[in-house]
């Protein structure tokens, strides 16, 4: 029997993508998959609590981490769907939950709608909302298609103030302090250093479009499983209220779950309580 703590990693070539995933325990399947412009690694302190029940999934998104693609189209929402897909399949996983944090909650949407014969549940955490522009992106997405960008906001991000601020992670945890050490070293340090790894960054802004986004309003209806929605209640990237608005669009809904003092990336701060609450939820 395999060992529940085991970690496996690779690269699965799907088409024109090569998708980087780990896999950890052993269990049910529960995929998880993050937001911009981090990895699957940010998932990390979450799958030490269900690692030994479920076989966990964290893949890389194409552009982000360690994922990437010679297609331009792999990079929109519904590519980044068809080769994550095509790696689970690869991987032969039969069925399996979906958790998506931020942009990762869209590409899981995407893939729901597009594997619904093997996705069992979903759970989406403070994620894209039709309609909802977040801070900043749009802007971001414009300025993607600026020769040397890349560039400037290399150099920009070795600055700790303009990390921290809104333009940037200022709106992504409770405890700012969280922005230095593992995760500076995990998701900003990669950018500063790599052009390529930049590069992967700015495709992805050009490539997820909004108008896109907006046509959940009604795909939404289409998503005949069971989903639970975890929140965290002070994000100014994803309003709470709007997202029990976008609550209602979905048929088959087994919650919604705030959590006070916390942000976009909440799971990193409470990652025993999103753990619980997943683990309830697939029982």
């Amino acid at each position: 029997m395999e060992n529940a703590r085991s970690s496996v990693e690779g690269n699965t070539r799907v088409g024109e993508a090569s998708v980087h995933w780990r896999k950890e325990g052993s269990g049910p399947a529960i995929v998880f998959l993050h937001g911009f412009p981090l990895s699957g690694h940010t998932w990390d302190k979450v799958l030490a609590h269900l690692r030994d029940r479920f076989s966990c999934y964290t893949p890389d998104l194409i552009g982000l981490g360690q994922s990437y693609s010679t297609a331009g189209d792999d990079y929109s929402s519904p590519g980044q769907a068809r080769a994550l897909q095509g790696m689970l399949s690869e991987l032969g996983v039969a069925s399996y939950a979906l958790v998506g944090n931020d942009t990762g909650g869209w590409v899981a949407r995407e893939i729901a709608l597009l594997d619904r014969q093997r996705v069992s549940h979903l759970v989406l955490t403070n994620t894209e909302i039709p309609l909802h522009r977040p801070p900043w992106i749009p802007m971001y997405q414009v300025l993607a298609h600026v020769p040397g960008f890349g560039t400037v906001i290399r150099q920009l991000l070795r600055w700790r103030a303009f990390r921290r601020s809104s333009l940037v992670f200022g709106g992504c945890f409770h405890d700012l302090t969280r922005l230095d050490g593992e995760f500076h070293q995990l998701y900003v340090e990669p950018l500063v250093s790599s052009k390529e790894r930049m590069d992967g960054v700015l495709e992805f802004l050009r490539k997820m479009r909004f108008a896109r986004l907006d046509e959940f309003r009604k795909l939404h209806q289409q998503l005949a499983i069971p989903t639970l929605f975890i929140w965290g209640a002070d994000d100014p990237t994803f309003p709470e209220p709007q997202a029990r608005e976008m609550m209602t669009q979905f048929p088959q809904v087994a919650g919604f779950h705030s959590i006070a003092n916390a942000k976009l990336f909440f799971y990193e701060e409470h990652p025993q309580e999103v753990a619980r609450l997943i683990e309830r939820f697939l029982q």
